[in-house]
């Protein structure tokens, strides 16, 4: 039960509002800086289509920003979505492991918590894997 309100909790940290219908079409990032930005802001407005084109495409990550999106939908409140629609990405660090991962630590004006996700290169694009942010998710 304390995994997954921990869970929940930093979840929350990533989301705003639930906008789907505008939906972007930009083009993909071009490095892992630009991927780890793109993935915040896409949670950060609620854009959970556009979030899930920025993740690694396996099971545990389509879960976890799925919940992200249902934990949003049926727990924030208005002032904390409008909160961090209108907030702005700050990143403090890169860490480069390699040429094909990178850690990424930011934070939104809202909140202004530093946290960290992980970008990886895969078939030439750049993907957020969340099971870095989210790690105690994991049932042992």
């Amino acid at each position: 039960m304390l995994k997954k309100i921990v869970f929940n909790t930093c979840l929350l940290l990533l989301v705003a509002c639930n906008n789907d219908s505008e939906s972007t079409s930009a083009a993909p990032p071009e490095n892992d800086v630009d991927a780890a930005r793109t993935f915040i802001r896409s949670a950060l407005d609620g854009r959970w289509k556009d979030a899930k084109r920025l993740i690694v495409q396996d099971s545990i990550n389509i879960g976890d920003l799925d919940a992200t999106e249902q934990n949003y939908t049926q727990h924030m409140n208005v002032t904390d979505q409008r909160g961090y629609r209108e907030s702005q990405i700050r990143i403090f660090d890169t860490r480069k492991q390699g040429d094909s991962i990178s850690i990424v630590t930011y934070a939104n004006t809202y909140k202004n918590q530093k946290d960290s996700i992980k970008v990886v290169k895969q078939n030439g694009a750049w993907l957020v894997d969340l099971k870095y942010s989210f790690p105690n998710n994991r049932q042992q």
